[in-house]
């Protein structure tokens, strides 16, 4: 369901963790995960104008979705229900991304599983390893989340869709509550709608309460700007897009590689503990794709783009352009990471939903909520084969 149905709700709401404080039942083991575009980002908005966070004080609560599911289901096949729900948390939680998280385990999914098999040694398209790890570490797959009284200063339901109006605007904000907390929780309003009914949802407001996947956050209000500088050991690491299967893969720099294995376990002969993380991606069409070995230049939260015609159209920089500013609407997201070749990088987008479907003119997009993790994994330095 297109982000733009939404755009008619006037009130902005941010979802309060539903991980961040311990659940009065049993708690989830969950890993928590660090936070932290199209074509050449000029500039980041002043730290001055963007939002502090909020403290916030919660407790999630365990809940069953509206139309409820099987809560089991075999291990040694895709999982449904709760489980296909767990298993998708479960992956995110480590850093495999499944895509979407809605209960409906695809091609992404299935990545993420083999993924997560290989660092582990298993054989790839077994299911019964990772169902069984996000059966112990998700037993609350669902929680209750709060919508606070500050997201008033998140969401433009008048956000225009024509650049030439929005470089008029100071932020790409969301254009509904609905689109905010879906993002937040890594999911699309469909599954909010099948977790909490369409009422709800259409009508979602401050003070409000809402079912969403019991998933580490993406705090968006925690982004300041920030440009991220070279580090030892996360410029050393190298990232291959495959442009045939939409996925980026992390891989340690090879000397460390091999002394990464789990404390106390001795890797399966078969394990990969190189691979330390894995995202499906959109590349760029066709004609567009830059091929090769390029470097990692900068990483810059928020960014500015450059909206060139001409250059969306041709490949070929123009002499007329305009500045879209920053914003979780922007073509490129919350964060761009800039390459060698220029005007290309690994950026988020406004459209999470269409990751695997959509092309770009020649970017490589993710979704927000794990572009923004990648700080934490690779830095300016680090090598990017695009095959």
């Amino acid at each position: 369901m297109p982000r733009l149905i939404y755009r008619t709700l006037f009130l902005l709401a941010v979802a309060i963790p539903a991980t961040a404080q311990q659940p009065t039942a049993e708690p989830p083991v969950l890993k928590a995960l660090p936070l932290g575009g199209d074509d050449d980002p000029i500039s980041r908005p002043a730290p001055g104008d963007l939002p502090k966070p909020p403290v916030q004080t919660t407790k999630p609560v365990p809940a069953t979705p509206i139309n409820a599911v099987p809560q089991t289901s075999p291990l040694d096949v895709k999982p449904t229900g709760d489980d296909a729900l767990r298993l998708q948390i479960f992956l995110d939680e480590s850093n495999f991304g499944p895509g979407v998280i809605d209960s409906k385990p695809g091609r992404f999914t299935e990545l993420a599983v083999q993924s997560w098999n290989e660092v582990h040694g298993h054989p790839l398209e077994d299911w019964v390893a990772a169902n069984t790890a996000a059966r112990k570490a998700v037993p609350n797959p669902m929680a209750v989340a709060l919508v606070p009284d500050f997201v008033k200063e998140w969401v433009d339901p008048d956000l225009p869709t024509k650049v030439e109006l929005q470089a008029k605007k100071k932020r790409m904000s969301y254009r509904s509550v609905a689109e905010f907390v879906s993002e937040r929780y890594h999911c699309d309003i469909p599954y909010l709608v099948t977790l909490n009914g369409a009422k709800k949802i259409d009508n979602l407001k401050a003070r409000d309460s809402v079912i969403v996947p019991n998933v580490t956050p993406f705090y968006i209000e925690k982004l300041t700007g920030e440009k991220h500088e070279a580090d030892e050991a996360l410029s050393k690491r190298h990232v291959v897009v495959d442009t045939k299967i939409n996925q980026a893969r992390i891989f340690e720099a090879a000397p460390m590689a091999l002394a990464v294995a789990e404390p106390g376990t001795a890797p399966s002969p078969r394990a990969n503990r190189g691979l330390v993380a894995s995202f499906p991606i959109t590349p760029g069409q066709p004609q567009f794709i830059k091929y090769g070995t390029w470097e990692l230049r900068n990483m810059i939260e928020f960014p500015y783009w450059r909206y060139d015609k001409q250059l969306l159209d041709t490949g070929k920089r123009g002499s007329e352009s305009l500045n879209i500013p920053s914003g979780p609407n922007s073509p490129v997201g919350v964060i761009w990471n800039g390459l060698s070749k220029p005007g290309i990088g690994m950026h988020g987008t406004s459209t999470p939903e269409t990751i695997g479907r959509a092309r770009s003119h020649g970017c490589i997009r993710l979704a927000n909520w794990d572009a923004v993790r990648l700080p934490n994994l690779i830095r300016p330095g680090a090598t990017v084969e695009i095959r």
